[in-house]
């Protein structure tokens, strides 16, 4: 990787992202993109371009001004958002990446592509789900990263354009706001266990979902485009976790440093009914063999982390 292209730069994974490619590659060699026309803030460095993926000559616009070699393809919608936006949905996340693999396809780039703990269905087994197993959502986002799964297999298998992705749980960041997803429960939490000693979750108490800290997802998608290409079996899809909680498991590790803390439930039938259909827990073995997957956080020092970082920020307001 010399010249590196992050669409959705201004998410939640994309925000973070680009500060630790830049980090490593320089901030010139790293080129943020998203569909606002305005960087966050004044702190960003580097490169930034206003990018619509579904408009591919664009794309073709940005990689050839920048003489671009990987993309890290992050736009989409999540998937209580898409849940709500079907159409919008099936667009962006499928019809983008199209429009990205066609360009790479094109320019000979290599693409990172992230799926989702979405692409299982209720079918799927929900404890040590396999990585290679039947997978039939339920949700336009789960369909969309199936396609999305299946388009890259097919660019690599056909065209041999350089795809490699993983499936993302849920993910919770000290610096980033939740966006519109499912799991956005185990990311508010932490705020309110701060802001106001309680919290009401949308999600029910039984609900036991894959979570990762935001500095090691950031880890595995540079962990998995950095790796050797010959040891790679599955390249664009590969199961990464680091624990498996629910609600209440949360919780617990708060009150051991916020002994008062609450949590009550206030259960949102959409985001429930789709987590009701994603996995309790991922097997990840093909990650760590593959490529050296190997995460740093638990739960317990997640929120350690979590709860001094937002300290911190909140004291500084």
């Amino acid at each position: 990787m010399e010249k590196i292209l992050v669409t959705g730069s201004l998410g939640q994974i994309g925000s973070e992202l680009v500060v630790e490619l830049r980090k490593r590659y320089g901030n010139d060699n790293v080129v943020a993109t998203d569909i606002r026309r305005s960087i966050r803030d004044g702190s960003d460095v580097g490169p930034y371009e206003y990018l619509d993926c579904l408009d591919p000559h664009q794309i073709v616009s940005i990689v050839k001004k920048y003489n671009i070699d990987t993309v890290y393809h992050l736009a989409a919608l999540l998937s209580a958002v898409a849940e709500s936006k079907p159409q919008d949905a099936w667009n962006v996340n499928v019809t983008g990446l199209y429009n990205v693999l066609e360009t790479a396809r094109i320019f000979g780039l290599s693409v990172f592509t992230p799926s989702s703990i979405g692409a299982f269905g209720p079918a799927t087994p929900s404890v040590n789900t396999p990585q290679d197993t039947l997978q039939r959502p339920t949700s336009m986002y789960g369909v969309t990263k199936v396609a999305g799964e299946l388009l890259c297999d097919y660019y690599f298998k056909r065209f041999g354009v350089d795809t490699r992705g993983v499936r993302y749980p849920g993910i919770i960041s000290n610096v980033t706001p939740p966006g519109g997803g499912t799991t956005d429960y185990a990311v508010h939490i932490y705020y309110e266990a701060l802001s106001s000693g309680k919290y009401t979750s949308f999600l029910s108490a039984r609900t036991r979902l894959d979570m990762m800290y935001m500095p090691d997802a950031i880890e595995a998608a540079i962990g998995v485009m950095e790796a050797d290409s010959s040891k790679l079996l599955h390249r664009n899809a590969f199961n990464v976790t680091a624990m498996s909680v629910s609600p209440e498991d949360i919780a617990a590790e708060i009150r051991k440093s916020i002994p008062e803390f609450t949590l009550s439930y206030d259960i949102d039938p959409i985001r429930q009914s789709i987590a009701d259909s994603w996995p309790d827990s991922m097997d990840d073995r093909s990650a760590r063999e593959e490529w050296g997957w190997n995460p740093v956080y638990d739960l317990s020092s997640m929120t350690l982390d979590m709860l001094e970082k937002l300290s911190e920020r909140i004291t500084k307001k």
